[in-house]
């Protein structure tokens, strides 16, 4: 066993004694919710690694899916439950019972959802507290949400009336998508609080959507619809897991929302040319690249995580291609290039994921608003370096699933004018023309998809041509 693999079995040992007991009754499954929640909260990790955190092999798979749907519901609505909280509490909690107020917002979000009885949510909540080894604390949990139940109008109508509750968004982030997208900030700010859709890419080397979701529906009796502009795109009803898609193990179906598949159809290689996609793991984006031209590529990835390069290892197995993985930092491309240049670069950058945040609630509590100036400067640090391997008449594909303009135009911008060889390209005909009719109009360079439109994340995309 590898020294990660050792760390995350550790990790759910641990986790498994965090709130121990059965599941009977449903309080360990909220119990578990809530420290995932107060790790993202408190401890500032991410949901997943909260989850490899709390969970472990002997919980059901059923209350595995019990924990992880409270836990997004209750970070995607938790700036209005904070609100509410802080309403219904006399005093603050101690910082050593913050994991109080993440227990109180799965509740809140129980009684809000309200597909149980809400004695039953506060039952359930009060075990956990007990699970949590508060149990003194077990009185303040039945009071404080026996109350919201009584008064949940008017405390939501409270709450409402904030913008921070309205939205359930960072202030910070608010007043950016106002300022970014005056005319559609709103919009895209709900879009972003619903649950997402499961989309499918199809491997247009085994089928089309259409055949695929005839599969779908005869195998698992699932109905499924294609969306013009994403050729090989499919937007299933109900989501199911990924193990469980026909043909999964064989490559011919993965998870990619619509949005991250145009990178294809953008970049568009060639068969037989060189291509480089940096940041590339765990690997979406690389093997659609392959799966387009049937493994005529030669395709070097690149990735700072050996870990996640890992992943991009075992995607790249499923689906029988191969491509040369390097693990090195795309800033820093004199430490692994070796002198190796290409007819077409993506480089699908680190950003503040603000487009994905319906997918990743945790992103509103991770990122501030001082980050997104950091992240800009080595974005286009990131430009800079890689642009040097790209060929003459080559094209970069410049990608981010942001939906803040600093981290994307902006950068452009300030790329294009100090790079005197490098143009704009704008996608034709047969690039995705439908899918772009969805984006919103920009002033600078690419084009942005914000959440909601066409059911899609937001992305950003801008590609480049290398003059002579």
């Amino acid at each position: 066993m590898n020294a990660g693999a050792t760390k995350r079995t550790e990790r759910r040992r641990r986790g498994g004694k965090a709130a121990s007991g059965d599941g009977d009754g449903g309080g360990r499954a909220r119990a578990l919710a809530a420290l995932a929640v107060d790790h993202v909260l408190s401890g500032g990790r991410t949901l997943d690694d909260a989850f490899a955190q709390v969970l472990n092999d002997d919980i059901p798979r059923r209350e595995q899916s019990q924990v992880k749907a409270l836990a997004f519901g209750a970070l995607r609505w938790h700036h209005r439950h904070r609100l509410i909280i802080g309403e219904l509490l006399e005093r603050p909690l101690r910082s050593r019972d913050r994991v109080l107020e993440a227990l109180l917002s799965v509740g809140i979000f129980e009684l809000i959802d309200a597909r149980q009885p809400g004695y039953a949510a506060v039952s359930t909540a009060v075990d956990a507290a007990r699970r949590l080894k508060r149990p003194r604390a077990s009185g303040l949990i039945n009071a404080t949400l026996r109350r919201f139940g009584r008064e949940s109008g008017e405390l939501l109508s409270a709450a409402l009336a904030d913008e921070s509750g309205r939205f359930a968004h960072p202030r910070w982030l608010i007043e950016q998508m106002r300022e970014d997208w005056p005319d559609q900030w709103d919009t895209a700010l709900t879009a972003a609080l619903e649950q997402p859709p499961m989309w499918l890419r199809i491997n247009s080397a085994c089928g089309t959507p259409a055949e695929y979701a005839e599969r779908l529906e005869r195998e698992c009796g699932i109905d499924a619809s294609t969306q013009d502009g994403f050729p090989d795109a499919l937007r299933i009803r109900r989501a199911l897991p990924v193990a469980d898609l026909p043909g999964f193990a064989d490559g011919d179906v993965s998870v990619q929302d619509a949005a991250a598949q145009l990178a294809a159809d953008l970049l568009a290689p060639e068969p037989d040319m060189r291509v480089l996609d940096a940041c590339a793991a765990p690997g979406g984006k690389a093997v659609h690249l392959l799966e387009r031209s049937k493994g005529r590529l030669q395709l070097t990835t690149v990735d700072i995580d050996g870990e996640r390069n890992r992943l991009l290892e075992d995607n790249l197995r499923r689906a029988g291609y191969q491509a040369d993985v390097l693990t090195g930092d795309a800033c820093d491309v004199d430490d692994w290039a070796a002198g190796r240049r290409f007819d077409r670069i993506l480089v699908d950058a680190p950003c503040s994921a603000t487009g994905v945040i319906r997918r990743h609630p945790d992103i509103k509590f991770l990122r501030r608003a001082a980050d997104i100036d950091a992240l800009a400067e080595r974005q286009l640090s990131m430009l800079d370096s890689l642009w040097s391997l790209l060929e003459t008449g080559g094209r970069l594909l410049y990608a981010t699933c942001s939906v803040l303009r600093a981290e994307n135009d902006a950068v452009v911008t300030r790329f294009l004018a100090t790079h005197s060889d490098a143009t704009i390209v704008e996608p034709g005909l047969d690039a995705g023309a439908d899918a772009i009719g969805h984006a919103v109009e920009l002033a600078g360079p690419g084009i942005q998809l914000l959440p909601g439109s066409a059911g899609t994340d937001g992305f950003y995309y801008a590609l480049m041509e290398r003059q002579g």
